[in-house]
């Protein structure tokens, strides 16, 4: 279904809003999904949209949302990374919609890392 030019930025518009509008303070949580052409072409986009969602239906506003280039491990794509105060930082890897939204309701609102989901896990 093509959308209009219009549509898009209007689209745009609020997944820029919604990342934007998380409080950065020092006990802010940053979730960073890599959004390269490996992360893309494996799936990263819903994976980033389902996490950007989840967060703003939540309200966490004490979680950021963004995205980065190439993570440096493409065969693990689409990765999400969870920086937590004061903790070494959360990989997960092998990311879809629906494991975003567990990683968001596990980690983020329950605290409780979604080991089978990480990097120490796949390796």
């Amino acid at each position: 279904m093509a959308k209009s030019i219009a549509e898009l930025k209007a689209i745009r518009e609020k997944m820029q809003g919604q990342m934007n509008m998380r409080v950065d303070s020092d006990d802010s949580i940053r979730v960073v999904v890599g959004m390269a052409t490996c992360g893309i072409a494996a799936g990263a986009r819903p994976v980033l949209a389902a996490i950007v969602d989840e967060v703003g239906k939540r309200n966490l506003t004490n979680v950021k949302v963004s995205q980065t280039g190439c993570i440096g491990v493409c065969r693990l794509e689409p990765i999400v990374e969870v920086f937590e105060p004061g903790k070494e930082k959360t990989t997960y890897v092998h990311m879809d919609a629906e494991k975003a939204r567990k990683m968001v309701s596990e980690h983020l609102v329950n605290h409780r890392v979604v080991e089978e989901m990480t990097i120490s896990a796949a390796e």
